[in-house]
């Protein structure tokens, strides 16, 4: 392999997240090719090969495995309760692994695979491609540069107004599929919380089912104490129906308030593709910073926000890969949040708050 090789790259379903995020991100990082799309569906297989016309396609995984000599990587984009098993076939086989969130149902088993690709030496990484929102990156610099002094309070907002249920898997009441908002919304949330703070030492969670006819947690709320001292208030819901700010957070200094969604999977939605003038938002969409204001009537001051970049996790991707970078998002780090989802499920069923 040389740096002018493309890695080969076999990505396992094309739903949601394997047409709109992986694919087209895939493709459009130097160095990666996507040469294999996984997909049972005849109709999805025939979606991949109109967009993407060099791509093979194939009906099962075993199929994929069975060529695991010819590829580079694998991406698991498939069903929540398929992610373990094939991560860890992928692994046995000799194949760094790319798994979308959440990589596991329990923390355990995000440990366990994290220990199996140490053991062969292989890259685990996990997609958390809401580490590179445009509000998110903004935060961060804004931390990083002290604009906000010390932070006190973290509130973000993960909402939307979906009166009715829509179904499949990720609405199932089965324990099994690891669905309902908690792991979804909630792997992001909890995640960029982290990053942001470091370690949980209490969580306490609401988790409730609002909408009739739907099996599983679709309003949920979880408040995170970290090691740091800051308290972080989580929100992940599809009943809101007036949506609240993003971004709260207030510190010794200055707050900052962000309103409306990162406009990257809208554009992936929509066809668009990475190119120049990605992530960029509008500056009637910047957030505020200020003190004693009201961002609402225009009080502090407008931050530019910073572009959202999701080409940066599969360039990080490819970079670690080639043993140039490290690993943008370990399965370690995963398993982290995991514990606190996990923490926020007995909290909400329990009714109590749990130590970490």
């Amino acid at each position: 392999m040389t740096a002018a090789t493309p890695l080969r790259v076999g990505l396992i379903g094309y739903g949601l997240a394997g047409s709109v995020f992986h694919a087209p991100l895939i493709a459009a990082t130097e160095g990666l090719a996507l040469d294999t799309v996984v997909t049972s569906n005849p109709e999805r297989q025939a979606q991949a090969k109109a967009e993407f016309p060099e791509v093979r396609t194939a009906a099962t995984p075993d199929e994929l495995f069975d060529r695991s000599g010819d590829l580079d990587l694998i991406v698991i984009a498939s069903p929540n309760k398929t992610h373990v098993p094939l991560a860890t076939t992928a692994l046995k086989a000799g194949l760094p692994v790319v798994v979308d969130k959440p990589v596991a149902g329990t923390a355990a088993e995000a440990r366990e695979l994290a220990a199996l690709a140490e053991e062969r030496g292989l890259l685990l990484s996990v997609f958390q491609n809401r580490r590179w929102d445009n509000d998110f990156l903004t935060l961060r610099d804004l931390l990083e540069q002290g604009e906000l002094g010390d932070p006190w309070r973290f509130e973000s907002r993960f909402e939307r107004w979906r009166p009715q249920p829509k179904g499949g898997w990720r609405e199932s009441g089965d324990p099994a599929e690891i669905g309902g908002l908690l792991y979804d919304l909630g792997s992001h949330v909890v995640d960029q919380a982290l990053v942001l703070f470091g370690p949980a030492t209490e969580v306490y969670a609401e988790s409730v089912i609002r909408r009739d006819g739907a099996e599983t947690d679709d309003d949920t709320f979880i408040a995170v104490t970290h090691a740091s001292g800051v308290r972080s208030h989580l929100y992940a819901s599809a009943t809101a129906a007036q949506l609240g700010p993003r971004f709260r957070v207030l510190g010794s200094k200055a707050g900052y308030v962000k309103y409306g969604l990162d406009p990257q999977e809208a554009a992936l939605r929509e066809g668009e593709r990475p190119g120049p003038g990605w992530g960029v938002e509008p500056d009637s969409l910047y957030g505020r910073i200020g003190a004693g204001e009201s961002p609402v009537t225009g009080g502090g001051r407008a931050v530019p926000t910073l572009p959202g970049d999701y080409p940066a996790y599969y360039a990080a991707v490819a970079e670690a890969l080639r043993g140039e970078g490290p690993n943008p998002v370990t399965a370690l780090e995963a398993a982290a949040a995991l514990d606190v989802l996990e923490a926020a499920r007995r909290s909400a069923r329990d009714k109590v708050t749990v130590t970490l």
